[in-house]
């Protein structure tokens, strides 16, 4: 996000951005006339991520989106239809932009109000609108009558939106929203949403955020959500099906809502219900939960993996088959997630270790203050598994890259990597070993209060810890983070590093997650480490 678009994000603030951007929009219906300058130019088809250069898109920051689907029968492997209207800031002068957008077919476009000319090429919905649109000028673009149908999941190819025996929902870290909704798929650019679902009655249907109250239309019911805290395309949820909504006692004013397959409510609620707890112990830890409510989906299906979708964490039935020393840890990082990843997005995939390394972080203090740590990780404490972690930082760094600089992404499990995870958590114990607990503790919680809402980057991390902390952080903390072997543990002169052989594995990609859990290896920490793989995203 621009400082601008983050500016206006304040409170109460999204009201006065839409009427200003309407009243600008009606002034653009009518081509302008532009002082003498340079002529306009397209937007890039990317925002130039390292690890996904075409996710993304550049020439302009989205403010809102107001999203409506379809779903004409009760029937999960259906396609869906769908609208949605953007409302953007464009950063250049427009000559033409793309949304991304992998679903079926487009049925129209529209900029501003006027018919707007565009083409498919892969993932990109190029626009060419009427006019150029002004640099420094909102603008909306409409595309009706989209088409997306969805597919089986896939523990080792995460795939977007997905069907289950029961309905249908959206997994769509790190880049496969724009399969469903054509978007600006990236966590650089957040922006609040408004999510209206019609389903046929009898169906349920959920969606990130508040919801602001339902309609029956015929044989239809009509249900509209509200997030109106900045949210990345990636984190956006939507299920769709024979759902049941159970709602729980708030805590501390955050609404809880869970979401399971109705057949399976008795089984599944009973094992949701410690996240009221985990929501209280989190806010001890780091403060007020950033959003106003928050809940678990679980579906009948193999994910493969836990995601942290805005306000509504998504999690299937083969993890809620775990035993509770397990589950708990997990739900626990996922909740983690949504100051972690959530409130503060990674400002480029390369910094998803502060998604992952924080919520690990949390997930192995929860474990311990809650006496199921050693079930959890077959170690005694956080020390013990640690120094484990420690011994293997330069073979995985050698095999996934630095912990902020993961080596590539071929396959999603190369970029969601153990280093990213353990060697991420490892590097934030590295940290307070180093500032010691009470200032670590403050620089949590001020990394949190003061990118609440944003998308923020590591040398943003750098920049806060050197400053809580008084002192030039910067060269510890790249050796951490960016260095290709691992530095010296502060305070633990006799923990030691484990050689890289000889014969590397760095040029293999990692296909699936089976294949990660075969590269690690048999002792404690790499048992715990599969174990955990086929858990938390």
């Amino acid at each position: 996000m621009t400082s601008l678009s983050r500016t206006r994000r304040t409170a109460g603030g999204l009201t006065t951005l839409v009427a200003l951007g309407a009243t600008a929009v009606l002034g653009l219906t009518a081509a302008p006339a532009y002082a003498a300058g340079p002529p306009p130019t397209p937007g890039a088809s990317g925002l130039g991520d390292r690890l996904y250069p075409l996710l993304g898109n550049g020439g302009y920051d989205v403010q809102d989106y107001d999203l409506s689907l379809r779903y004409p029968k009760k029937d999960p492997r259906q396609t869906v239809t769908g609208d949605v209207t953007i409302t953007a800031l464009a950063t250049q002068f427009l000559s033409r932009f793309d949304l991304d957008f992998g679903g079926g077919s487009v049925g129209g476009v529209s900029v501003n109000g006027h018919r707007a000319a565009f083409t498919r090429s892969g993932d990109e919905l190029v626009i060419t609108p009427k006019s150029p649109l002004p640099k420094g000028r909102p603008f909306r673009v409409t595309v009706t009558g989209f088409t997306a149908t969805p597919v089986e999941p896939d523990a080792d190819a995460p795939v977007g939106f997905v069907t289950t025996p029961d309905g249908t929902v959206l997994a769509g870290q790190p880049a496969s929203s724009h399969l469903l909704f054509p978007s600006n798929d990236h966590p650089r650019d957040k922006a609040t949403y408004t999510i209206r679902l019609t389903a046929p009655a009898g169906w349920t249907a959920t969606a990130n955020g508040t919801p602001l109250g339902g309609r029956q239309h015929g044989d239809y019911a009509v249900s509209t959500f509200r997030e109106s805290q900045p949210m990345a395309s990636e984190l956006v949820q939507i299920a769709v099906g024979d759902f049941l909504v159970q709602r729980q006692p708030a805590v501390h004013g955050v609404r809880i809502r869970d979401v399971v397959p109705r057949r399976l409510a008795d089984t599944l609620l009973p094992k949701i219900a410690v996240e009221r707890d985990q929501v209280a112990w989190m806010e001890q830890q780091v403060g007020p939960y950033p959003f106003g409510n928050y809940g678990s989906l679980v579906i009948d299906g193999n994910l493969g993996f836990a995601l942290e979708t805005q306000t509504l964490s998504l999690y299937d039935t083969s993890l809620f088959a775990a035993p509770k020393f397990v589950l708990d840890p997990v739900m626990a990082h996922e909740l983690a997630h949504q100051w972690f990843g959530d409130s503060v997005a990674p400002q480029s995939w390369s910094d998803v270790w502060q998604n992952e390394g924080h919520a690990t972080w949390y997930e192995l203090l929860y474990a311990e203050q809650t006496g199921v740590f050693k079930q959890y990780t077959d170690f005694d404490n956080r020390e013990a598994l640690f120094k484990s972690v420690y011994a293997r930082g330069d073979q995985w760094r050698d095999r996934w890259g630095p912990v902020a600089r993961p080596s590539g992404a071929a396959s999603i499990w190369d970029v969601f990597n153990p280093n990213v995870y353990y060697g991420g958590a490892l590097a934030l114990y590295a940290l307070q070993q180093k500032i010691g607990v009470d200032r670590f503790r403050e620089l949590e919680r001020a990394w949190v209060r003061m990118n609440m809402g944003k998308s923020a980057s590591t040398d943003d991390f750098i920049a806060l810890a050197s400053r809580i902390a008084h002192r030039d952080l910067r060269t510890f903390l790249i050796a951490w983070l960016y260095g290709t072997k691992t530095p010296p543990m502060p305070g633990h002169p006799d923990w030691t590093v484990t050689a890289t052989p000889a014969t590397s594995t760095k040029d293999s990609s990692a296909k699936s997650s089976a294949a990660v859990r075969a590269q690690l290896g048999t002792d404690e920490v790499t048992r715990h480490l599969q174990r955990l793989m086929r858990a938390s995203h």
